[in-house]
């Protein structure tokens, strides 16, 4: 029995994936990487730091730190965020559809503190949600499961009567490793992708998120 539901936040709550891209091709630029969309798709799910540290690895540089790289894009990131960002579809008729249902309601993000706050204030959602973690506080982001895992706990609640929501990959690894119930909902790019057969459901949007869909996940 599902006792409460997780979301992810890029890409499924705001349209922050273009805005990710955007800030990652105009910061790399600095460091002589030439990014294109589809390479940026290569880490996305991860913290800050492991797209740093995966570039770093491939593509060595040494005029900034990684750490000024981070900052650097995380700074351009909010800039976006401000400036363009914007929620997609079906965001507040799900959080109202999970509220409903008198269940717990949290948020569970690889994104900085910084960064999350700066999306749930550009949406006006921060209060929605009781539990809003970073996986800036795990020892390691997604895929690895400790982001949900400690949201769980957080919750008060098993992981196995969790359901998380989310648009990446890695993310629904995470979800699926901490032994959570997990619908994605990928970008329409990924949507055919095989490896997304090992969530639970898969959804075009969160429009589709009903009473279909969580009597399938509840039973």
């Amino acid at each position: 029995m599902i006792e409460a539901v997780i979301f992810d936040m890029d890409g499924l709550l705001i349209d922050s994936e273009p805005l990710w891209q955007q800030a990652e091709i105009a910061i790399f630029k600095q460091v002589e990487i030439i990014l294109i969309p589809s390479m940026c798709l290569q880490t996305k799910g991860l913290r800050i730091d492991e797209v740093v540290e995966y570039w770093y690895k491939k593509y060595p540089w040494d005029n900034l730190s990684k750490l000024q790289v981070e900052d650097a894009i995380v700074n351009k990131l909010i800039e976006f965020i401000h400036t363009e960002g914007k929620p997609l579809a079906g965001v507040e008729d799900a959080i109202n559809f999970v509220k409903a249902k008198n269940i717990k309601i949290a948020l569970a993000s690889s994104s900085s503190y910084k960064i999350i706050n700066a999306a749930l204030e550009k949406l006006e959602i921060a209060d929605d949600f009781e539990i809003i973690y970073s996986a800036e506080s795990e020892t390691l982001g997604k895929p690895h499961p400790g982001v949900y895992l400690t949201t769980a706990e957080k919750l008060g609640v098993s992981p196995q009567n969790c359901l998380a929501l989310e648009d990446s990959l890695n993310g629904v690894l995470a979800a699926k490793a901490a032994q959570m119930k997990c619908i994605a909902i990928p970008e329409m790019s990924e949507n055919h992708n095989p490896k997304f057969a090992i969530a639970d459901m898969l959804l075009e949007s969160l429009q589709q998120l009903d009473d279909n869909v969580w009597d399938f996940i509840n039973s």
